[in-house]
């Protein structure tokens, strides 16, 4: 698979993949309040809708389809950064560096499907 310079998948499934992996076991890291689980549940749901939209996305049956699709893929991300940064913000973590990654690339990857919906 290539790779961009930075060590990031070029192709955006395997990059949306990846950050609903790493979500994934980061909340593992997580103490189980009520609060954490059932915020971990939303930013379960939204990080892996980011992909599988994105993936639905390119198999669309006309533009319109496919805007529709990365459209909802964008939001999922949006909605994956407010996740993390609320359990960053309502958590003393460990590895507070790893959640700021975490929102790095949501954020990255929601500034690529709004590039792409500009571009449709």
């Amino acid at each position: 698979m290539s790779e961009s310079s930075n060590n990031k998948p070029y192709d955006l499934e395997e990059r949306t993949l990846l950050l609903a992996k790493d979500i994934r076991i980061f909340i593992k890291t997580l103490k189980m309040t009520v609060a954490n689980v059932e915020d971990s549940k939303q930013l379960v749901r939204s990080s892996g809708s980011v992909g599988s939209n994105y993936i639905e996305a390119n198999e669309a049956l006309s533009k319109k389809d496919f805007k529709f699709r990365v459209k909802i893929s964008r939001k999922e991300a949006k909605e994956s950064v407010y996740w993390l940064r609320l359990i960053t913000e309502t958590n003393e973590l460990l590895n507070e560096n790893e959640a700021k990654d975490l929102i790095q690339e949501a954020t990255e990857l929601k500034k690529i499907l709004s590039a792409i919906i500009e571009k449709s």
